[in-house]
């Protein structure tokens, strides 16, 4: 039975999703995601114009279904409870075996010098949705200013991502959540 072309596009896309997520974005060839997907190289350019398109997808597919598990957490009620639970989730995901920090942030190191990348947007999108994320729920909360706490959160959250992956140590976890309950509070 032959496979549809969409099952096709999400076999590539799932493969190179595992690949560049292990590896790296630019160290993985279109080789090494058609032999995982099981698919010839001409059949993935026939899905993908470039590796770059591919990239580009990928992190598209992933950050719709971040956004979609985010967009289903239930969001406690006070801010102190909420901040708590996010950087739990955030230390418990980086206690993941071969945990590399976040995909997205890692991307745009990556490609720091290609200003113009899709992947750099499609990254900025998904930042901004979690950041936004964030303000309605300290908003909800009644923080003052929770646009500026949430940015003040993200930063908190992006700091302790890099330092676990850095130091091994997701203390660093803990220390963002209390930092960012006293932003809260202020």
């Amino acid at each position: 039975m032959q496979r549809s072309r969409t099952q096709t596009r999400q076999r590539i896309l799932d493969a190179a999703y595992g690949l560049f997520w292990r590896q790296g974005f630019l160290r993985v060839s279109m080789d090494e995601i058609a032999a995982r997907a099981k698919i010839t190289k001409r059949a993935l350019y026939q899905h993908f114009r470039s590796k770059d398109d591919l990239i580009a997808a990928a992190l598209a597919h992933s950050s719709d279904l971040a956004i979609q598990r985010l967009q289903t957490f239930q969001r406690p009620a006070k801010a102190g409870e909420l901040i708590d639970t996010f950087f739990a989730e955030l230390a418990a995901w980086a206690s993941k075996p071969r945990w590399s920090g976040g995909g997205f942030t890692r991307v745009v190191v990556e490609l720091a010098d290609l200003r113009g990348h899709p992947a750099r947007g499609i990254a900025r999108k998904h930042k901004a949705a979690v950041e936004n994320w964030i303000a309605e729920g300290l908003a909800a909360a009644r923080v003052a200013s929770a646009r500026e706490r949430a940015r003040e959160v993200m930063l908190l959250m992006e700091g302790a991502m890099l330092l676990m992956l850095v130091h091994g140590d997701r203390d660093y976890a803990k220390s963002a959540a209390r930092a960012a309950k006293a932003l809260v509070r202020a």
